[in-house]
């Protein structure tokens, strides 16, 4: 006679069993959600326009260098207050709407500054791509990240709008998507119910041409906004940030932006 198998025994046997049943379960399903992640990363959205390319600037196989730091310049000798063409350009360019109301996304909008002694600047003002930026220290989800090169973005892909970056950041440079988006450009995404802010245009950072807002200004005659490498002695961003006085907004929180300014 042989032995018979102990009633806790074989209730454990079939425990383990289908305990490794659900862990395969488990890992196969897990299995099928990265599977979908890497093939919906490589979903073309326009010609030449991968999901990965618009969430993360570059395609993998050319990251973005930390010998680069993007920055900007805006030099308000030359920036005239009447002047709006900085900001109807990047309304354009990122298929933002022109009529404004309360709510309205604004990557770039003028401010006038006055000083003690009764001078005003009119200046302008956007994400300023800190070196230390808390909008990416207080983000629960990584949605905002800087790039080794220093532009500060957000994935769209993990936003999940609980706007803590708005109220982290100290140059009110991140809006909040309210209306539903209508006219988007493929290659720059938006989406309601996120937050966004200025990009420094990366999508044609990456393609080595010049923000939209730099392009405008110079066509306009005023020359005010200068882009480029910081970290290249031999720019012409660089030279200038060398050879005269610039300041920061906001320079007493040490965040180091990338956006100078002269005569402020």
């Amino acid at each position: 006679m042989s032995a018979a198998t102990p009633p806790r025994a074989a209730s454990e046997g079939v425990a383990a069993s289908g305990a490794a049943g659900r862990s395969d379960g488990v890992d196969r399903g897990r299995r099928q959600i990265l599977a979908w992640g890497a093939a919906l990363a490589g979903v073309t959205l326009a010609p030449g326009v991968m999901l990965y390319d618009l969430a993360h600037g570059r395609p993998p196989s050319e990251p973005a260098s930390p010998k680069v730091r993007w920055g900007m310049l805006v030099d308000l000798n030359q920036c005239a207050s009447d002047c709006d063409a900085c900001v109807v350009a990047c309304d354009t360019e990122h298929g933002l709407p022109r009529t404004k109301t309360a709510t309205s996304a604004q990557w770039i909008r003028k401010v006038e500054l006055k000083d003690a002694r009764g001078g005003a600047r009119s200046v302008p003002v956007m994400c300023q791509h800190c070196a230390d930026p808390p909008c990416v220290d207080v983000c629960p989800t990584g949605a905002s990240f800087k790039r080794a090169d220093g532009i500060v973005l957000v994935d769209r892909h993990t936003c999940i709008g609980c706007r803590y970056c708005m109220m982290a950041c100290p140059y009110g440079a991140r809006t909040f998507v309210h209306e539903p988006v209508t006219g988007q450009r493929p290659e720059v995404p938006r989406g309601k119910g996120c937050v966004e802010s200025c990009t420094l245009c990366v999508h044609r950072v990456d393609h080595d041409r010049i923000p939209a807002c730099v392009e405008a200004c110079a066509a306009s005659g005023h020359k005010a906004l200068v882009f480029g490498n910081l970290n290249d002695p031999e720019s012409e961003i660089a030279r200038r940030v060398a050879s005269y006085a610039t300041s920061a907004v906001r320079a007493d929180l040490r965040l180091d932006p990338g956006v100078r300014y002269a005569g402020l």
